[in-house]
């Protein structure tokens, strides 16, 4: 008698981190329990951020999100909540173990909407051959990051999104979190002085960068030797390590801001989660926990290109120093970030509220008159049902 074999679909995206680790820990899996077979599929990055996941729930057993989604999974409950399904002592490792607020970015309404296999935040990278080259240290404050970058030396990545991400830093590491009312982005005299201290930042940069995403900027860093220093980009491991790219890069905390304290970006990194649709519960969330488990995080998942979301897995000795300390080096940054708003509607203000500020960063103008602007976009969001 044959036994049927299971096949679970998964998509994620489309970069060694975000790919390869999820094929090697579904290859593993498939090994260690003969009749599950796990296929992965990709989708760009834009689409990673951009794709409803009510489109590919209804396609894939198995999806990597981002953890804006979470309130919006809450209210359509189109992927399982994992507490539900999932030992409790599991779960509560997973809270004990969060790198930051990475566990709780995909808490919402009492549950665990998806499991935080991936960790990042904008932290700062650096080529060291260059800067000794040029005889040139770190900057440790703005007004350095500004006397580097006057000399070409600096990038950033640009495009909408992340300029979003860095707008909320910038309030952030000036003292006052943004999204905190509803009504109010954040404050006038704040965001006058974040966008004012960007823009003077975004003036000395080539414009080619507003065309730029992290990926980008990494690659551009590790196959030219025109940029000695990045200050805030979403971290990728892989380039702090042996045989990724050209020549390789070290990751840094952030510098401070505003004199005194080292800035504080905004969070991101990905999720594991489940399709309300799958039809293999049992299947489908042994798979989750094992891919999630610390033991998996710091090994099957790091070796293959991943960027562990486990804490034991950041303060693992082996894993550093395969990675020119690229975790023990930016957990601070990890640590203190930003967790953005996971409302239904925050997904539409994510979308729109970038452009409006890359195109300021680029050509100038009022900053009230932008606030305002987009006040009325985090409004708007607000009454999407």
């Amino acid at each position: 008698m044959t036994v049927e074999r299971i096949i679970l679909k998964g998509i994620t995206w489309n970069h060694s981190r975000g790919f390869v680790p999820m094929v090697a820990t579904a290859q593993r899996f498939s090994e260690l329990n003969p009749g599950v077979e796990i296929i992965w599929e990709k989708r760009s990055l834009q689409q990673f951020a951009d794709f409803s996941i009510e489109q590919l729930a209804e396609r894939y057993d198995l999806l990597v999100i981002d953890h804006p989604w979470a309130g919006f999974a809450a209210r359509t409950r189109t992927i399982l909540p994992l507490d539900e399904f999932l030992p409790a002592d599991f779960i509560e490792d997973q809270r004990v173990n969060t790198v930051g607020h990475s566990f709780e970015s995909y808490s919402y309404t009492g549950h665990q909407w998806a499991l935080a296999i991936d960790a990042a935040t904008p932290v700062a990278s650096s080529r060291p051959d260059l800067l000794q080259k040029l005889n040139t240290k770190l900057p440790e404050n703005f007004d350095d990051l500004l006397s580097l970058a006057s000399k070409g030396l600096v990038a950033f990545a640009g495009i909408p999104i992340d300029v979003l991400m860095s707008f909320y830093m910038f309030c952030c590491s000036l003292g006052e979190d943004p999204l905190q009312k509803e009504d109010l982005v954040v404050s006038e005299a704040t965001g006058v002085e974040a966008l004012k201290m960007f823009r003077s930042l975004a003036q000395k940069m080539n414009p080619a960068f507003f065309n730029y995403n992290p990926i980008k900027v990494y690659e551009a860093m590790t196959l030219t030797d025109e940029i000695a220093y990045c200050p805030f980009a979403y971290g990728y491991s892989n380039y702090s390590r042996r045989g990724y790219a050209r020549t390789l890069l070290h990751f840094h905390d952030l510098l401070k801001i505003d004199g005194t304290n080292k800035a504080k970006s905004t969070l991101g990194g990905t999720g594991l989660a489940v399709s309300a649709k799958c039809e293999h519960i049992d299947e489908v969330m042994k798979y989750v926990e094992y891919v999630a488990s610390g033991d998996c995080q710091e090994t099957v998942f790091f070796s293959n290109g991943g960027q562990p979301g486990h804490l034991k897995a950041w303060q693992d000795d082996y894993v550093n120093s395969q990675s020119e300390n690229y975790f023990a080096a930016t957990l601070p940054a990890l640590q203190r970030a930003f967790l953005r708003p996971r409302y239904h509607g925050s997904m539409y203000f994510q979308d729109h509220a970038g452009e409006p500020v890359r195109d300021y960063l680029i050509r100038g103008g009022s900053e009230k008159k932008l606030l305002n602007q987009l006040n009325e976009l985090y409004i708007t969001s607000r009454t999407i049902e």
